[in-house]
């Protein structure tokens, strides 16, 4: 008599013959999570290239001083050339040439040209207005100590220590921010984020539902092939094919969702959150994609039907339960109609462990809705599954 975890790990093995599901199910998932958090994910610092033909005292303070803008990072380039080739490409976010004699030229308030390079768009744009403050904080330092060495007869190289601390113990004006918008609270949020964090849960959850979904292919070429039949012909009972059917669907849906979990962990250091709750949240997901798919495998009547359905309603759900653009961004009426896919439930339950670090208790609703997706979809495959082997 054939066991139920023997039809549930010959599924397993079928999923792996076809040799597209190694890059569907293996290979782009951590493709898409690369290319999201690489262009949403994380807070990157800003860097400047700097060429310093001749470096000196005048010199260094600059580029310490743009270095000590929040979020801005200076980096070293030989040359002019080398630095306008890394803006172009895109390495660099901006870049400064900061010509020989910057020291005697503010010392003896001379004018001197410094050479910005910077593309055609907003980042270049505020990085300007960023080095150029900082020029005009080191010319206003290097004029006070102008100032200072006429009215002493001390040397500028004397005043200029003490025109620097002045600068820097001087009043300084200090603007207070407070957010006011409904955004605030979110924009917190995504910032605690790390680069891939948020694109690996929504991915999750989109391709773990897609890929039970596409094991009602395997279903109904089970059904087709006469597979069942013979299955049903031996002294194996009609429950224990139809727990293998079911397993089979659910334990393909837990290998990609462990798959994602643990290759992103490895390779791009995902916070999942707490051991437990995500557990819990990824395994129910598990269970309702895994009845989706058993429910596509016993009503749809061929492959292709089964394929097109698949890949429309697994992406329809995904995006409007939030595993493409946050649900937090949709209007309040498109937040309101995402309640009805079990995604936008499993992202909720995310988002509360993963960006407010919560635990079990704090998504007990969210862990209830998955369990009723699970229990009616299951449940309504299994009859459905049954009438048709059985007919």
């Amino acid at each position: 008599m054939v066991r139920w975890w023997t039809i549930t790990r010959t599924e397993l093995v079928r999923l792996f013959r076809d040799r597209a599901n190694i890059f569907w199910i293996l290979l782009f998932p951590l493709l898409l999570v690369l290319l999201i958090g690489a262009s949403f994910g994380g807070q990157v610092e800003t860097r400047v290239g700097v060429v310093v033909e001749a470096p000196d005292s005048a010199s260094r303070r600059l580029v310490t001083a743009i270095d000590e803008r929040e979020e801005v990072e200076t980096l070293s380039v030989s040359d002019s050339e080398t630095l306008r080739d890394q803006v172009a490409r895109g390495t660099l976010s901006a870049g400064l040439v900061i010509p020989a004699g910057l020291g005697e030229a503010l010392a003896a308030a001379e004018p001197i040209q410094l050479g910005y390079v910077g593309r055609q768009d907003s980042t270049a744009l505020a990085l300007r207005a960023v080095v150029e403050g900082a020029v005009s904080d080191q010319a206003t330092i290097a004029d006070a100590a102008a100032a200072a060495a006429e009215a002493t007869g001390r040397s500028v190289a004397d005043t200029t220590p003490v025109a620097q601390r002045l600068a820097e113990d001087g009043a300084k004006i200090r603007v207070s921010a407070s957010e006011v918008t409904p955004e605030g609270g979110l924009a917190r949020e995504f910032a605690g984020l790390g680069q891939f964090d948020l694109g690996a849960s929504t991915q999750l959850f989109l391709f773990t539902f897609l890929t039970g979904l596409g094991g009602g292919v395997a279903l109904i070429q089970t059904r087709r092939y006469g597979v069942a039949r013979r299955m049903l012909s031996t002294p194996t009972p009609t429950g224990v094919v139809l727990a293998g059917e079911a397993g089979g669907r659910i334990a393909v849906a837990v290998f990609q969702a462990a798959y994602i979990v643990v290759a992103t962990w490895l390779l791009f250091r995902v916070d999942w959150g707490q051991p437990l709750p995500t557990a819990v949240v990824v395994l129910l997901f598990c269970l309702v994609a895994g009845g989706a798919g058993m429910l596509t495998g016993a009503t749809l009547r061929n492959e292709s039907q089964a394929g097109g359905v698949a890949v429309g309603i697994g992406l329809v759900m995904a995006a409007l339960g939030g595993s493409m653009v946050p649900v937090e961004v949709f209007p309040a009426t498109l937040r309101s109609i995402a309640l009805v896919t079990p995604h936008a439930w499993a992202n909720r339950a995310m988002a509360e462990i993963v960006r407010r670090d919560g635990g079990l208790p704090d998504i007990l609703p969210e862990v209830g809705v998955l369990a009723a997706y699970a229990a009616v979809l299951l449940v309504l495959a299994t009859i459905l599954l049954r009438r048709t082997l059985t007919r």
